[in-house]
């Protein structure tokens, strides 16, 4: 399974801005087949250094994740929400292949 997350620290994200994200969420959810699951939403973490919302994205294969990547959908909510985006931390973790010394 390859993971994708992205914590972000919004700006301006009114309500309007977090309705047109959703409907990009629900998107990519019904336009590629190929993504095994996706998910926009707050951050409930009290701990530690926060951001305040997050992408994750659970792909059957790294060549998955990158047909996201370079999906028209997907294409159009990163110019539509990079206006609105402070600061960010992209994660990807592929259980394949896993580090020596881990799992």
């Amino acid at each position: 399974m390859f993971y994708h997350a992205v914590l972000m620290e919004l700006k301006d994200a009114d309500a309007s801005f977090l309705a047109r994200v959703r409907e990009y969420e629900q998107r990519i959810r019904i336009e590629l087949p190929y993504v095994r699951d996706y998910r926009f939403g707050p951050n409930v973490a009290t701990r530690a250094r926060q951001f305040s919302w997050a992408v994750l994205g659970a792909f059957s294969s790294p060549a998955d994740h990158d047909r996201y990547q370079v999906s028209d959908v997907h294409q159009e909510m990163k110019a539509f929400m990079a206006p609105h985006i402070a600061d960010l931390v992209v994660c990807d973790i592929d259980t394949a292949q896993e580090a020596p010394g881990h799992g």
